[in-house]
């Protein structure tokens, strides 16, 4: 044994000797295919590479990290990889600003991200690494679209989009900020422009019904996906047009869930896009001006429901299905989205709000045709009718002629067979979720792989001539896509024909790029996307962790590529992730001077005076105002540099008190305190393990026949810590482990070995070695420190991870309550397999109840086993 010991763990020197040791014997390499032990999938949502790592990437791989090296532990082959989903808006951005190149950019972040991550010392095979940029990866995503568009999952035509005039590209609902583009400032137009979609609406009803089997699922992503796809049942209703002559026999189709409130139906209206307002709008001025304005609005739900609610009257008239005679006026109205529904909708003001507003500021009839079960139904109406708030309740059918009465559902049914059998409508399902938009007018991208002929139309790039690369030699000096205006790129010859063509210049959605990224990890060289047998291999992706924000789009479009994956042929599963995990945020404080310019930490010196906090400026010395703690963000400078703490304190340090101070799905405050808290609990880890080392037996040493009752104690602890770590990761309470580690470490420090006492060595040993072990694959550079100083030459990570002895678990004693009369006065312990009389004249003995009775005299005394004793007296 090693007699001198440090009385510190030093990680400076100790993290670097242990990552070059994992790396010499390619700890972390993932098994080969054919490997018989049972196979763990953990995979982090990879990272954009913006240059710097930050707290919240510390956090989610750190999590994955525990969970790689446990599972390796317990005996399975492990797949942990990691790539760069490296395509998108900010290279370019920085190519306009900065003037260098998308690519450099990227790289050169990449590179920087990368050796940042191997600081933290992650169990990541590294050799599986790629980046979403490289051409190797994505002329496989070029494939998969080729093999989709033959597949009929893949559609082109023309679709209305917010367009930028001065950037000269097509944004994003979110990218529109009160109806101008978000980095340019210029209103934002909408446009018709023909783009590529994938189909995944055909999918609706698998996606959805996919998410009762997802039971590893959080179940508030599982309901928000739900809410997404957005199914729906109701009904169609023709409304027959009338009003002008080009419109005659003309009918409007609506969708509705509602169709049981038609008797309320005040007016029509449609989307400024549907293509009734667009005919509409060639021959009335004042139409076409109404249309154009609402263009300048964004066209996310959020943007249309703050806007006020506007419409004008398009001249036309609808016919109501069930009151003859009655004419409904047709309005063109903000408000109404072309992408729901039908882009139309009847209006019942009295029971939708934005009905409601429509129709007070328009002045149009409110009636009421559904009330409370309860309720006095002309009292009822009467006081709706007049009023601002829509009733949108359960109840029964009022005002409604051969419905009243009827519950809503039942009255649903029965105005859906009234349409049908007037042949005016007809009973339908419809969904929220609409077909993928995937084509972006950006360099930055994997280039859409088609060639457009005048003579052959579209046709599809052979797929011998893949990948299509970027052209490298492009400028950014004028707005739009650079790709358009790269004539040699662009230019091609047909590969039918044989005559001129040009390239298709718009790339794919950067969601694209991470829908199947997960599939190329099981065999990032094959020469196909997928090799069959690797991904059957490897596939589900068992613990799957990223953020929350992700939980629609990016699960969703996963979800579904893996079915359009396995309808061509490229995998032969449905789900891509068996288990999901959200972890919270990483926040901090804010910090702002006097001129409302946010500060960073760093630029910040604090003291504390008279309990009070203080803070001011380190170059200026002024007063700062200390504000909320908010989630990390460079735009308000509340970010901590992991390199800094790192370099401070250690990777284990970093790890420890993200995985130590919360329950990992919620949100955690990150304080000089409790970073400094993590650090002295790594040391007292490293003082418990090494503290009784010289005097332990030798490793393998076996077990004596007698153990002392404070040796005994000790393997209890130790046993108890086996199983408390076990199911605090296996249930992803990284917390409820560290509370076991920190029981485990607090009996170990306080035990001596007794000279010659070959049970209380032997117990030290096994709690000290059991603890390293436990602790390994949280603080890994520390356990694998601690194991060599405890005589040992292999390494932690090699090692099975320990089993706990049931024999070890049982408690040989138990706590009782005891109440005198009825109120707690004292607890007992005593022998597990103690009887009633012995526990009866121990509870008696104690000075608590004998001060409770006061002399009274002992009427009968009730023991309920392993939980109580009650003293009547």
């Amino acid at each position: 044994m090693t007699t001198s010991v440090p009385d510190r763990y030093n990680p400076k020197t100790s993290e670097p000797k242990w990552q070059q040791a994992w790396d010499e014997r390619h700890v972390f390499q993932t098994p080969p295919t054919d490997d018989d032990r049972p196979k763990y999938y953990v995979l982090e949502m990879f990272p954009y590479p913006s240059g710097r790592i930050h707290m919240g990437h510390v956090r989610n791989y750190a999590m994955g990290d525990v969970v790689a090296r446990y599972k390796r532990a317990r005996g399975h082959a492990v797949l942990h990889p990691m790539g760069w989903d490296a395509f998108g808006m900010p290279a370019e951005n920085a190519a306009m600003e900065k003037g260098v190149h998308p690519k450099g950019w990227t790289y050169d972040n990449i590179a920087a991200m990368r050796e940042q991550l191997k600081v933290i010392g992650l169990a990541i095979d590294w050799d599986r690494e790629f980046a979403t940029c490289d051409p190797e990866y994505y002329q496989h995503e070029q494939a998969l679209f080729l093999d989709f568009l033959e597949a009929g999952i893949v559609e082109r035509r023309k679709s209305t989009v917010n367009w930028d005039p001065v950037d000269n590209t097509v944004l994003a609902n979110e990218q529109v900020i009160d109806g101008k583009g978000w980095r340019s400032g210029a209103p934002v137009e909408r446009r018709e422009l023909t783009q590529w979609f994938l189909k995944i609406s055909d999918y609706s009803d698998e996606l959805l019904e996919g998410l009762d089997s997802l039971d590893r699922w959080p179940e508030k992503v599982r309901l928000m996906q739900k809410n997404w796809i957005g199914k729906s049942q109701g009904a169609r209703v023709f409304f027959p047009l009338s009003g002008d002559s080009a419109h005659t026999d003309e009918k409007l189709e609506v969708f509705t869930t509602r169709p049981d409130t038609l008797f309320g139906a005040s007016f029509c209206a449609i989307s400024p896009q549907h293509p009734l307002a667009a005919r509409l709008a060639k021959d009335n001025a004042p139409i076409a001006d109404f249309i154009a304005d609402c263009a300048k609005v964004g066209t996310s739900e959020e943007a249309i429901e703050k806007a006020e609610k506007r419409g004008i009257d398009t001249g036309l008239t609808a016919q109501h299905p069930f009151i003859d005679g009655k004419q409904l006026p047709v309005y063109i109205a903000n408000f109404v989205l072309m992408e729901y529904g039908t882009g139309a909708i009847f209006a019942c003001p009295a029971h939708d709000q934005r009905d409601l507003d429509f129709a007070r500021k328009y002045d149009l009839p409110v009636t009421a045709v559904v009330a409370p079960k309860d309720a006095d139904a002309s009292e009822f109406a009467s006081t709706l009718e007049a009023g601002s708030e829509a009733y949108t309740g359960d109840g029964v059918a009022i005002n409604s002629e051969f419905l009243n009465g009827l519950a809503v559902g039942e009255a649903k049914a029965k105005a859906i067979a009234a349409l049908e059998d007037k042949a005016l409508g007809e009973g339908t399902t419809n969904y929220r979720l609409r077909d993928w938009g995937i084509s972006r007018q950006r360099y930055w991208g994997c280039p859409i792989p088609i060639i457009h002929c005048d003579d052959c139309g579209v046709v599809p790039v052979p797929k011998a001539d893949l990948p299509v690369t970027l052209p490298e030699d492009v400028t950014f000096d004028a707005p739009g896509n650079p790709l358009d205006r790269h004539a040699t790129w662009k230019d091609v010859t047909c590969p039918n024909c044989g005559k001129a063509a040009r390239r298709e210049t718009d790339t794919f959605d950067t969601f694209v790029d991470s829908s199947w990224y997960f599939a190329r990890f099981t065999a990032p060289n094959a020469e196909t996307p997928t090799d069959r047998a690797a991904a059957n291999k490897w596939l589900p992706v068992d613990q799957y962790i990223g953020g929350i924000e992700h939980a629609i789009l990016h699960l969703l479009y996963s979800r579904f590529f893996t079915r359009a994956m396995q309808k061509t042929g490229h995998v032969d599963l449905a789900e891509p992730f068996a288990g999901l995990f959200t972890q919270g945020m990483v926040n901090h404080e804010t910090y702002k001077s006097a001129d409302g310019t946010w500060l960073s930490p760093a630029e910040i010196d604090f003291q504390t005076i008279d309990g009070a906090r203080t803070a001011t400026a380190r170059d200026t010395g002024n007063p700062v105002s200390i504000g909320s703690v908010e989630k990390m963000s460079k735009s308000k400078k509340n970010t901590i540099d992991p390199t800094d703490i790192i370099n401070e304190y250690g990777a284990d340090t970093a790890r420890f008190f993200m995985l130590s101070d919360s329950p990992p799905e919620r949100d955690v405050e990150w304080t000089e305190a409790g970073v400094e808290g993590a650090w002295r609990f790594t040391q007292r880890l490293w003082r418990a393990v090494t503290g009784n080392a010289a005097a332990m037996p030798d490793p393998g040493t076996p077990a004596p026949a007698d153990f002392s009752d404070a040796a005994l104690a000790l393997r209890k602890e130790t046993h108890k810590a086996i199983q408390g770590v076990t199911d605090g990761i296996d249930s992803f309470r990284f917390n409820s482990a560290v509370a076991r580690l920190y029981e485990l470490v607090n009996a170990l420090s306080g035990f001596k070995i007794g000279a010659g006492n070959a049970g209380d060595g032997f117990a030290a040993r096994e709690a000290s070695e059991t603890l390293v072990q436990l602790a390994a694959p949280m603080i890994p550079h520390l356990a694998e420190e601690a194991w060599a100083t405890l005589g040992h030459e292999t390494l932690v990570v090699d090692l099975p991870w320990p089993q706990a002895d049931d024999a070890l678990l049982v408690e040989d004693s138990v706590t009782l309550a005891v109440q005198v009369n009825g109120k707690r006065r004292d607890e007992l312990t005593v022998a597990r397999d103690a009887d009633q009389p012995t526990i009866e004249q121990a509870a008696l003995a104690l000075d608590k109840v004998q001060k409770a009775l006061d002399g009274k005299q002992v009427r009968k005394v009730i023991v309920v086993p392993g939980r109580i004793v009650n003293i009547v007296g």
